[in-house]
């Protein structure tokens, strides 16, 4: 399809994962190893588990959606437009707000106890996947091929629910990761490691 034909919600959804890579290159390419694992307390995450988070997340996330378009019918859609159950799960489980819900990540998507400085890397990676994907759906009706759900297999979305799941919780986790890192990093004895 030429790009004056495209539908806007490609150029949004491609303009929030650039200033996603953006946030997070700020945000953890200064860092060293032990700034990138520090941790506010035991049960908080990391900068960098924050990342590796959103890594894993977006390669079930974009795979389960591959798979949603595989074998479908061309087609369009001019904007992205969740039903009510997926509005209520992007506002309560995913969007960052007063609204939404802090909840257990699936254990799929559990980050790992340390990381390397790859993650940054591998945060990218996963979003020049995320992008194509993007691309390759603009051929599509987002609004009506559906996916399962990787983490509760009884529930299926559409597939422009999903890409919005993926930019809002990026969207979440980086916020988070910002958080982590205005709290300082410290040694317990509030010297910066």
């Amino acid at each position: 399809m030429p790009s004056d034909l495209l539908p806007a919600w490609p150029a949004r959804l491609l303009s929030e994962i650039d200033a996603a890579d953006q946030r997070a290159v700020v945000l953890a390419k200064p860092l060293s190893l032990n700034q990138l694992n520090w941790k506010p307390s035991p049960g908080e995450w990391s900068i960098g588990q924050c990342l590796d988070h959103l890594c894993v997340a977006n390669d079930v996330y974009l795979a389960a959606m591959e798979k949603g378009l595989q074998g479908r019918a061309r087609g369009t859609a001019q904007e992205i437009a969740p039903g009510w159950f997926g509005r209520w799960f992007i506002r309560t489980a995913i969007e960052p707000s007063a609204q939404s819900r802090k909840g257990r990540a699936p254990r799929k998507i559990v980050p790992h106890s340390a990381v390397d400085l790859s993650v940054l890397d591998r945060f990218l990676s996963t979003n020049t996947h995320a992008r194509e994907f993007i691309r390759r759906a603009t051929q599509y009706d987002v609004n009506r091929v559906r996916f399962q759900n990787p983490f509760v297999p009884i529930i299926f979305f559409t597939i422009g629910t999903g890409l919005e799941v993926l930019v809002r919780h990026q969207r979440r986790h980086l916020l988070q990761a910002e958080r982590v890192r205005e709290r300082g990093f410290t040694n317990g004895r509030g010297r910066e490691t």
